[in-house]
């Protein structure tokens, strides 16, 4: 079977795999959806094994294992209508793909240099937003107590900060720089987190605003990783960070 073929079927199988999961008892739906990522994982490196070495084991496919977790446990919380199920794993499985296809230039310009490297950058930087969006919102939905909010948006962060800050350089290791930035912003994703718990917003506004603020940070350490960071750059940035976050405060239910 070609690489092509693969990927296509690695997607095509996911996806079938979280409308199959739909259909059983509520209490099997989450251990099912773990076993996604665990097969998204494998699948993943299926896939691509002939181009991974090292570190990339874990980064070039992790990706993919996010946003089989993040689909899957957001998938849970959709209406029952099969309408809004069908479009969510189509979207999904074109996602899928779109991030097998990432990680393989991923994997090859590890290597040698591809002019289609930039072109998947953008689509893990979007894709990175995303999963992002669909964690935040599944977390915040449970109303867990904020400590635990906080850790759990931490986590889910620095599983995504750290694909996404390796594929800048693509180095065969992890350097300290990579992981001291996932880390710094992780811990600033969990503050956050917490403090939007005592903020009288709905949860898809509180995902919006986390996301926003992923956007930002990871964003920003993008372009300073790159030797890229102007000021004109952190500015657009911020300004976008700041226009989210006025409105947000604007739109709250402060009791007045």
């Amino acid at each position: 079977m070609r690489k092509r073929q693969k990927l296509v079927f690695s997607a095509v199988f996911l996806a079938l795999w979280l409308v199959g999961v739909q259909s059983v008892n509520l209490e099997l739906r989450y251990p099912l959806i773990g076993v996604a990522g665990i097969i998204a994982y494998l699948l993943g490196v299926w896939s691509l094994r002939e181009g991974l070495s090292g570190i990339e084991w874990l980064t070039v496919v992790l990706p993919s294992v996010f946003f089989t977790l993040a689909v899957g446990l957001f998938y849970i919380l959709l209406p029952q209508a099969w309408w809004a199920r069908g479009l969510i794993a189509l979207l999904f499985g074109i996602g899928q793909y779109a991030l097998l296809l990432t990680a393989n230039i991923f994997s090859v310009a590890a290597i040698r240099t591809i002019a289609l490297f930039r072109a998947a950058s953008a689509v893990g930087f979007v894709m990175t937003l995303v999963t992002g969006f669909l964690l935040f919102d599944t977390i915040l939905s449970f109303r867990l107590a904020f400590p635990l909010v906080g850790l759990l948006v931490c986590l889910a962060s620095f599983g995504l900060l750290l694909p996404a800050l390796w594929s800048v350089e693509l180095l065969p290791k992890l350097n300290r720089r990579v992981l001291s930035y996932a880390v710094c912003i992780s811990l600033a994703m969990g503050v956050l987190a917490m403090s939007v718990c005592f903020w009288p917003i709905g949860i898809t506004v509180s995902s919006l605003f986390l996301s926003t603020a992923l956007y930002v940070m990871l964003g920003i350490a993008q372009h300073y990783f790159q030797d890229r960071l102007f000021n004109k750059t952190v500015w657009e940035y911020v300004t976008v960070g700041a226009a989210v976050t006025i409105t947000m405060l604007a739109t709250a239910g402060w009791g007045v």
